[in-house]
């Protein structure tokens, strides 16, 4: 048969299951989308490239497949490359196709000629150009297969123009459930993998005060449950990274929050008291651990995680699995089962842990309060108890509060939302993690209600945030998709004015708005109905009722500039030394 570059582009995608596909054309990539227009595959126009990253990525991060985004070589990939870099750091799948000038133009500064290959080589799982038709029957099919397997991570392949339109034979298209990347050079040897499961289970059944400390690798359906079934027979504190809020549900009386720089105090308290940290697809990073000789300081610790690189990185352990958790905490059940009857001290060991678990959950029910952090006096809207009331409100208004999906941009907001906002279920709670970037939250709720249209989407970004790209407000109009947008609006660039207060002897420099735009005004502009919460007390009946389940809504809270996000860890200090 023969086909162009495009046509194979095209028919690989649909061969892949994509439905969607957001971006923007322009030259370079304009004979993809001529014959993208004759395909299934519906496309999502965006109003600025980043933005069509962050729809793939709200419909990669709610569904844990991988989505598709486009953009033209030159300014349209680089505006493209955030997203991508955030996607990067977040261990999102996403398959970036990025147009690109002439091979024959290539290294002449041609018109919108840039190296989109070379400066997404750093920021990429896998970045590649292909030189040829032919190249690309083997280039999609890997980069699928590449961005889920292990670690996801984001994938580009560019394409010029003159590849799109040239024509190859071939005799049938590949098969690509053939395509096989797993390598057991970066996993635990079968070889180790018996002893070392026997060392951590001695240790869970040894330990009097063990922590369960959960990340990213722990969001999804499949690794959830497990943990589940794990916590059904070893009760034990669980703590999470910001990534891993939703693997272990609010309510199952063992999570004791997030931890970290703005981790709650009970979470930051389990892990500094404790013996024994199993931490279970989480990295490390430093909003987590803060000062890291000063991060766990008593506790023996059981790294498990699926990437290798990550594995004595940051934090040494003394036993690590390279392995996904999915498939190592049913095996750490049975053998845990097994081990009570092998140590003496096991029973007692066991009573002590309840006792810990009490004790944790305790100190969290003393501690967590919607007032943490809000100025005496203050009459407007407390953020934290407007956050937290949110499924409820839905529910009122005949939405379940349990179906909803929420992103967040970057800022006090997003921090609010990780500590309030009761989050039940894996994949329910999408936001800007390693990279933090601000505008990440619109066009995320975008992607997830493409990916999810029988669910309300619900965005909570900042008035800093929100203009970030506010552009997209037209791209959700006119899909006219179920995301209700709530925007608290203090004036400032809120984290930077919270910062300054306490780090910088509140020398306020560059975070006040001196100019505000009417943000109501401007959501109506663009054809989204909107409401102030200030002037209609009853605006979640319109946001969140049934019969507006199609239809987006977009509401501005006004909150008082000196509401703090705490527990604060200043730098230099350990994380049970929190500001609170």
């Amino acid at each position: 048969m023969r086909k162009t570059g495009a046509e194979i582009i095209v028919k690989l995608l649909e061969m892949e299951g994509i439905t969607t596909v957001a971006g923007i054309p322009g030259g370079s990539i304009l004979p993809l989308y001529d014959e993208l227009n004759r395909s299934s595959i519906r496309h999502i126009l965006v109003r600025q490239e980043q933005a069509g990253g962050f729809i793939a990525q709200g419909m990669a991060r709610s569904t844990g497949r991988p989505a598709v985004c486009l953009a033209t070589s030159g300014p349209g990939a680089m505006n493209l490359l955030t997203a991508v870099a955030d996607a990067r750091s977040d261990s999102v799948p996403i398959i970036a196709i990025t147009g690109q000038v002439n091979t024959s133009l290539i290294g002449t500064d041609a018109f919108q000629e840039a190296d989109t290959f070379g400066l997404s080589f750093p920021i990429t799982k896998h970045s590649v150009m292909v030189k040829s038709p032919e190249e690309l029957l083997k280039a999609v099919p890997e980069a699928f297969k590449i961005a889920m397997n292990g670690r996801p991570g984001p994938v580009l392949i560019d394409v010029p123009r003159d590849v799109q339109c040239a024509v190859c034979e071939f005799d049938e298209w590949p098969d690509i459930t053939a395509v096989n990347l797993h390598d057991i050079r970066f996993h635990t040897p079968p070889s180790e993998y018996a002893a070392r499961m026997d060392k951590i289970t001695d240790a869970l059944v040894l330990s009097r005060k063990p922590v369960l400390y959960c990340g990213g690798g722990c969001n999804t359906e499949a690794a959830s449950q497990e943990l589940l079934k794990f916590l059904r027979s070893y009760r034990l504190p669980v703590v999470s990274s910001l990534m891993g809020l939703g693997c272990i549900p609010e309510s199952s009386g063992m999570y004791a929050g997030m931890v970290g720089m703005h981790g709650s105090y009970a979470a930051n308290a389990a892990m500094h008291e404790a013996d024994l940290v199993v931490a279970a697809g989480v990295r490390f990073d430093d909003r987590a651990t803060g000062v890291v000789s000063k991060f766990c300081p008593k506790a023996k610790i059981v790294h498990i995680d699926v990437d290798a690189a990550e594995v004595n990185k940051i934090v040494s352990a003394d036993i690590s699995l390279v392995a996904d958790v999915e498939s190592v905490f049913p095996i750490l059940v049975q053998l845990a089962a097994e081990k009570q009857e092998k140590f003496a001290s096991a029973w007692q060991n066991a009573e002590a842990r309840a006792v810990w678990l009490e004790k944790i959950m305790n100190i969290r029910r003393e501690n967590s309060s919607t007032e943490c952090g809000r100025p005496a006096d203050v009459k407007s809207v407390n953020p934290r108890e407007f956050i937290a009331s949110i499924p409820s409100l839905a529910g009122k208004a005949g939405t379940a509060g349990g179906s909803l999906i929420v992103t967040t941009d970057v800022g006090e907001h997003q921090m609010w939302a990780a500590q309030y906002y009761p989050v039940e279920k894996p994949r329910t709670f999408l936001t800007s993690g390693s990279l933090g970037t601000m505008g990440f939250g619109l066009p995320a709720a975008i992607g997830a209600a493409l990916a999810n249209p029988d669910r309300r989407i619900v965005c909570f970004s900042g008035d800093g945030s929100i203009l970030m790209n506010i552009q997209e407000l037209a791209t959700l109009a006119e899909l006219n998709l179920a995301v209700t947008v709530i925007v608290f609006e203090n004036g400032t660039l809120g984290m930077v004015y919270q910062q300054q207060k306490y780090l910088f002897n509140k020398n306020y420099s560059a975070c006040v708005f001196s100019a505000q735009p009417d943000l109501v005004t401007v959501a109506r502009g663009f054809g989204i109905d909107a409401a102030d919460t200030a002037d209609d007390d009853r605006w979640y009946e319109k946001a969140f009722a049934p019969d507006r389940k199609k239809k987006p809504f977009f509401v501005r809270v006004k909150i008082n500039r000196e509401e703090d996000v705490l527990p604060f860890v200043p730098g230099g200090k350990a994380n049970i030394d929190a500001i609170k």
